[in-house]
């Protein structure tokens, strides 16, 4: 099987396509929305409640159908893309994602909306691991990183925009109108793709690894289905730890059927490589400190501060800001180039760190201010900035180019581990304290509120969840800082790894 790549295109003076700041702009955009779309719903609740006589377990699956099938598919997208072709694979998650937002405008069940988010999350796992790949594919070695870090800034510009977004659609328009406005976008986006994006595949037509997509798909969805479903269920509990189990062990089986296999979906011979494995840890455990913070910051904001969803969301848009202000002005990749990749990633996991600590000392409890986490918020959103688009490109260029949509996967995976396992473990670390401060029967803050016998107690419970808050943030910092330094020590000693076998090549070729 030969290859169409860019090779068959005429090459602007740098070595990339000669439209690729053109088609960068067109994947952003179609990335933007598969990313609004993780967010975006959350401020629908009481339409979806009142219209769609939705219950609560309703409402829980229409927002993680999504996410649960676009991280099941994420690995088997991207090897997908390599063996039949990226842009054939950007333009059908492109019209997948369309249709399933044509239904879901449309569903007048809550049935029909559940069925239609998981057909968006299919769509949504084609694009996510097709653009980073089409990324690499047209930019050279002299430009990557900064188009990297524009690919990244639109994940935090996601984050941002969804709740604020959604509130002003659902604020003029029916709750339907939050889908259906992904329509024109994703037409433009198809378009554009088929017009401008040239093909490119794997040019070694490996035999599909169908067996391995299998296991990669059911490990991933168990174990991010018992991720998702810890706050609600309990971490102990038989709900949780069934499809934990068969996660950790579908996923172990899919490690030894990789290692077997002559023609691996995903080659575990990655995991030898120092840069590699660097990378990876670096970016787990950033998304594990913004995960797990994120998630509960929400919850302080709206549960102990009593701000509105839209304005918790506005309190939250500084973090998303920072990461997009500096790479738009191209700041974040100046610094690794100067820097180099091993020193920016250990500066910027520090920032996320000292964010971190910013919030739990001045910015997390009843009586701070919201300074205190508006600082945290810059340093951390400094700290991404930074960091981010070293790893990324450091995962994406110590994979083979013909994998490309293999290694976009494996970084869709590991933001996406990292978010959940953020979620779980700064959440056990917040539920402890809480625990051990006030007694409550409620299974949620929520409920411990509303079930409050006088506002002494209410603000024994806010004050507990505030010092929750507050370790649970200082055990993050601890581990996005710790992680920084592991990442950038492994990063530094690849690259010497790589200057003295270049060394020995080139002596070889002179002695030869």
């Amino acid at each position: 099987m030969t290859a169409t790549t860019t090779a068959s295109e005429p090459t602007a003076p740098t070595g990339g396509h000669p439209q690729r700041w053109l088609i960068l702009g067109v994947i952003c955009l179609a990335q933007l929305t598969v990313l609004l779309d993780n967010t975006v719903l959350s401020v629908a609740i009481p339409s979806l409640t009142s219209e769609l006589d939705a219950t609560t377990t309703d409402i829980q699956w229409m927002i993680n159908a999504y996410s649960l099938v676009q991280s099941g598919l994420l690995l088997s997208a991207g090897n997908a893309a390599d063996r039949y072709g990226r842009k054939k694979l950007l333009a059908a998650g492109l019209a997948l994602f369309g249709l399933g937002s044509l239904a879901a405008g449309l569903a007048d069940s809550t049935a029909q909306l559940i069925a239609a988010r998981a057909g968006m999350g299919i769509g949504g796992a084609l694009l996510m691991t097709t653009t980073l790949a089409v990324v690499m594919q047209i930019f050279d070695d002299s430009e990557r990183v900064k188009a990297i870090a524009l690919w990244a800034t639109v994940g935090s510009l996601g984050f941002a925009a969804g709740p604020l977004i959604g509130g002003v659609i659902i604020e003029h328009f029916w709750w339907g109108m939050i889908f259906l406005i992904n329509i024109p976008v994703a037409l433009v986006g198809f378009v554009a793709v088929l017009k401008l994006v040239p093909e490119s595949k794997n040019p070694q037509g490996d035999r599909p690894d169908l067996l391995g997509a299998l296991l990669s798909t059911v490990g991933m969805t168990a174990a991010v289905y018992a991720i998702i479903t810890g706050p609600e269920h309990g971490w102990t509990s038989a709900e949780v730890l069934v499809p934990a189990a068969i996660g950790v062990v579908v996923l172990a089986a899919f490690a030894l059927w990789e290692l077997r296999t002559p023609y691996p979906m995903l080659d575990m011979h990655f995991f030898r490589n120092q840069k590699f494995v660097g990378a990876v840890a670096g970016a787990i455990l950033v998304m594990f400190g913004m995960g797990g913070s994120l998630f509960l910051l929400t919850q302080h904001l709206q549960f102990v501060l009593g701000y509105e969803p839209l304005e918790a969301g506005l309190r939250m848009a500084p973090l998303a800001l920072t990461v997009v202000a500096l790479n738009l002005t191209g700041v974040g990749p100046r610094i690794v180039m100067k820097l180099g990749t091993p020193v920016t990633v250990a500066v910027g996991m520090t920032l996320v760190a000292a964010g971190l600590g910013s919030i739990a000392l001045i910015g997390g409890g009843t009586e701070g201010t919201y300074w205190g986490m508006l600082l945290g918020l810059v340093l951390m959103g400094t700290g991404l900035a930074v960091s981010n688009p070293a790893m990324a490109n450091a995962i994406m260029s110590s994979i083979p180019p013909e994998k490309a949509g293999v290694g976009a996967g494996v970084n869709g995976t590991l933001a996406e581990f990292g978010n959940g396992l953020g979620v779980a473990v700064l959440g056990a670390v917040l539920n402890a304290r809480f625990a051990a401060l006030v007694a409550v029967t409620a299974t949620s803050l929520p409920a411990a509120l509303a079930a409050a016998g006088s506002e002494a107690e209410r603000q024994e419970i806010s004050d507990a969840f505030a010092s929750g808050l507050q370790t649970s943030q200082l055990v993050g910092a601890i581990a996005v800082f710790a992680g920084g330094l592991l990442a950038a020590a492994l990063l530094r000693r690849a690259e010497r790894t790589e200057r003295t076998e270049k060394a020995l090549a080139a002596e070889q070729t002179i002695a030869a």
